[in-house]
């Protein structure tokens, strides 16, 4: 029996995550809940997985809270101290990172020091602090264990094989709802076309860093840091079907793929059960009835966000962490209608040129970028 905390329960990596506590009771328990502000479904969480602690984002939504689970006993939290007690609290196993963007990087560092495993789905915190929070695992004996589908099907194609025989790692990219899109209409895209994305069903958030493929761009930083690539040696190819969900190629030109139906649960159960494989429930891939797997090479005009990841990598330090932040303020401004969605690249670019990186001794300089980058893209965006 494993016991585990969720972080971003509300979310759809936290619902895939208490779908598989809920088929298999026998391996797994849930400890704490840590969400937003999605307080209905919390509650309802909690009433079903009787978590002893949860933790909100806001203070002045505890009573309500409260009054939502009424007589339940669970202890309610809130903020970054509250997010961060529930993922080290001294009965967890394994700690799911799937809090969406920069709010998660401190409650789960603070989990990698408690010595807790980590399943990692915010894979912000590797683009934010990625040196960092490598150097803090290993330094406290801590694996991570990846849960988006690339890395995780990467992490896959490594088992039983040689690191220093590694060519280099292939992060398939769906290519978003534009992939065939006429470059002139682009500018007008609108927020609803931009939130259809043909095989994920996925946040609002990270749905739009699909259709700029910026996800891949921050994958292709947490990749570089996951598994101590350089960045030269990890490459995008675009994947329509999304049933390739990543490769490696090796020094002898042989690659290995692996291959799945889109449904996070798989690589949420490889995580949580390693090295063991879970009988789900789910539909198995079916590769006569599947048809053509096709790649296509990356068209730079039609994603310049995937360049400006490559870019953060090279100029190195605190980049990455301004990539991302400026990334999450522009897609909110882009959500919100307040530009539109050709700018969503322009203002991280404008953000990263105003921004001299350094190599960050301490989180907390890591921190402070991040609110600097925050203000510069939101003064441009005015």
């Amino acid at each position: 029996m494993r016991t585990i905390a969720v972080l971003g329960s509300t979310g759809s990596i936290g619902m895939s995550t208490l779908d598989l506590v809920r088929r298999f009771p026998e391996r797994f328990k849930i400890h704490g809940l840590v969400a937003g502000q999605n307080l209905k479904r919390l509650a309802s969480q909690v009433k079903e997985f009787s978590p002893k602690c949860v933790a909100i984002k806001n203070e002045e939504d505890v009573a309500r809270l409260r009054k939502l689970l009424g007589g339940n006993r669970a202890e309610v939290l809130y903020g970054q101290r509250g997010a961060a007690a529930v993922s080290t609290a001294q009965e967890v196993d394994v700690v799911v990172a799937a809090i969406v963007g920069g709010a998660g990087l401190m409650p789960t560092l603070e989990a990698v020091r408690a010595r807790k495993e980590i399943a990692l789905a915010n894979k912000e915190a590797l683009v934010m602090a990625g040196e960092i929070f490598v150097n803090t695992a290993r330094e406290k004996g801590v694996r991570l264990f990846p849960v988006d589908s690339e890395h995780s099907a990467i992490f896959q194609c490594l088992q039983g094989n040689r690191r220093d025989e590694v060519d280099r790692l292939i992060l398939t990219a769906s290519g978003g709802p534009f992939l065939r899109t006429p470059l002139e209409r682009l500018k007008k895209v609108t927020v609803a076309q931009a939130l259809k994305h043909p095989n994920w069903k996925m946040g609002r958030k990270i749905t739009i860093d699909s259709a700029t493929m910026m996800n891949k761009g921050l994958e292709v930083v947490e990749a570089r840091w996951e598994f101590d690539m350089e960045p030269r040696r990890i490459e995008v190819v675009i994947h329509p079907q999304s049933v390739v969900h990543s490769m490696v190629r090796y020094q002898d030109g042989s690659i290995m793929a692996q291959l799945g139906v889109p449904d996070m649960r798989i690589p949420i159960a490889y995580a949580l059960a390693y090295p063991h494989r879970l009988k789900g429930g789910w539909k198995p891939l079916e590769l006569t009835r599947q048809g053509e797997l096709s790649f296509l090479a990356v068209d730079r005009r039609r994603y310049p966000a995937l360049q400006l990841a490559y870019d953060a990598l090279k100029e190195g330090g605190t980049m990455s962490a301004v990539l991302n932040a400026s990334n999450e303020i522009a897609v909110a401004a882009f959500l919100q209608r307040q530009i539109g969605f050709r700018d969503i690249h322009r203002i991280i670019d404008r953000t990263m040129q105003g921004h001299a990186p350094k190599r960050p001794k301490a989180v907390e300089e890591i921190l402070e970028v991040d609110r600097w980058a925050r203000d510069k893209a939101s003064s441009l965006i005015r």
